[in-house]
């Protein structure tokens, strides 16, 4: 039976157990606890919680649960869905003292970790132990690994390595009624019984909290080449895909594609230089993972030659170093500062078959430009595992008509076949436009998936879809 909010006995449980340092309310509720990167407006939550070990977030829970209070799980904040943005009348359990390396194994090549440790962080140790990481994202100096596979963080290298949920072989987490279910397997091969934890990667903290995780280590790249290539039309780019799959097989790491509206404003909003001279109608950066540069090196470079040949590429820059291939990807990571330079935006992440990607573009740019006063959109995105990234924005005005972009653009994903989220999540924002994507059945499901592990739907309630309340 659902039991009716006990706010202040919440607070007194709490008290009982953690420190002044631990736990926050009232105007001690850190600015940064009010929003998470979605431009949704700051709400104020009953508490923030800030435990430091797994049966902390796991004890949190049961007096949370106990007082009918709901909880919603934070990280790094740099959710663009609002998967972590705050419930009044909740408490925040923030993960960011819940950080650190606990093991590198070598032969087994796994390393565990805390749910609050920055990603960059995990990628540094990986490197500085002789291996490599893939999960990689713009965000990655602040986002926690805890929500990347809260999320199921996709990424820049995606088409080689998979979403975030393929690098995980163990997982550590708290149930809604404060059960801690510790499972960190470090084998490949395991197929006792039901796979559980994923159920929990990219279900955004509605079902359960991540505490630890084990993850999959591969071999660090022996070379790491990239060209940034300009195209003259979309059926170039999908032709030099396929060409970059067979001609590159396992090597090819990335491949990320610029439309001209975004190299307009990565250039000359944001101020990127240019690697290449001239005007194209689109623009591909590939990158390619190899064990030897000796042998892999002249490799790629033939294959650019070739795709020269076969007339795919107008024009090329192809590194001669580490500082280029940098360089390459600052003109994809420029997407970073649209915030701070072009303003409130509403930004996408969706999923579109490939071959419809282009169509899609002109389609939903002329929707936009059709309902929204001076409407601007940019799109690119890593094309070769089907994710297409835009932002949208009127010019004509200061306050956002997010709903109005939100629903023309969803309209569009719809009418293409497309997914509403190819890897930020459902959260708050996405929610109306679920079944654009989603059979009736897949939510019902869903639905009854929650209430098992969640009956008294105190854990991030109201994210991805709304529960009735129990009986």
């Amino acid at each position: 039976m659902p039991r009716p909010p006990d706010p202040a006995g919440c607070l007194s449980a709490l008290s009982a157990v953690f420190d002044k340092a631990t736990l926050l309310a009232g105007a001690d509720v850190p600015a940064r606890n009010l929003h998470d990167t979605s431009y949704l407006p700051q709400v104020r939550p009953l508490a923030v919680l800030r435990p430091a070990t797994p049966e902390g977030v796991a004890q949190a829970l049961r007096i949370c649960g106990a007082h009918g209070v709901a909880v919603v799980p934070q990280g790094g904040l740099t959710g663009l869905a609002g998967g972590g943005h705050p419930i009044a009348g909740a408490v925040m359990i923030s993960l960011e003292r819940l950080s650190g390396i606990e093991e590198i194994d070598d032969a087994a090549c796994t390393m565990t970790v805390r749910a609050g440790t920055p990603l960059e962080v995990i990628q540094r140790a990986a490197d500085a132990a002789g291996f490599f990481y893939p999960l990689d994202l713009g965000a990655r100096g602040s986002c926690q690994i805890g929500g990347n596979l809260g999320t199921n963080a996709g990424g820049n290298r995606v088409i080689r390595y998979g979403m975030a949920r393929e690098s995980v072989l163990g997982l550590e987490y708290a149930l809604p009624d404060g059960t801690l279910v510790t499972s960190l397997n470090k084998m490949i091969k395991n197929n006792a019984g039901y796979d559980l934890k994923q159920l929990f990667i990219g279900s955004e903290g509605t079902l359960g909290i991540i505490t630890r995780a084990v993850l999959r280590l591969q071999p660090k790249p022996g070379c790491v080449n990239a060209a940034l290539c300009g195209l003259g039309s979309y059926a170039d780019v999908v032709a030099l895909l396929g060409a970059a799959r067979k001609g590159l097989g396992p090597m090819l790491s990335a491949f990320e594609v610029m439309w001209p509206d975004y190299w307009h404003e990565a250039t000359q909003t944001v101020g990127v230089r240019s690697p290449l001279s001239g005007q194209h109608a689109f623009y591909v950066l590939i990158e390619a993972q190899g064990l030897s540069e000796a042998v892999d090196g002249p490799r790629f470079q033939t294959w650019i030659e070739g795709q020269f040949e076969a007339g795919r590429v107008e024009d090329a820059a192809i590194s001669q170093s580490l500082g280029d291939i940098a360089a390459f990807w600052a003109t994809r990571d420029a997407c970073s500062e649209f915030g701070s330079l072009l303003g409130p935006h509403v930004a996408f992440d969706i999923g579109l078959p490939v071959a419809r990607m282009d169509d899609f573009v002109r389609a939903c740019r002329d929707a936009l430009n059709a309902g929204i006063p001076d409407a601007l959109s940019v799109y690119y995105g890593h094309i070769g595992d089907s994710n297409l990234h835009l932002i949208a924005l009127s010019r004509a005005t200061t306050v956002q008509p997010m709903a109005e972009i939100a629903g023309i653009v969803y309209a569009t994903v719809r009418d293409f076949g497309g997914s509403v989220s190819a890897e930020h999540g459902i959260g708050l924002l996405k929610k109306p436009y679920l079944s654009y994507s989603r059979t009736p059945e897949e939510l019902a499901l869903m639905r009854r998936i929650k209430a098992a592990l969640d009956p008294l739907n105190i854990l991030n309630p109201g994210k991805i879809f709304d529960m009735e309340t129990p009986a």
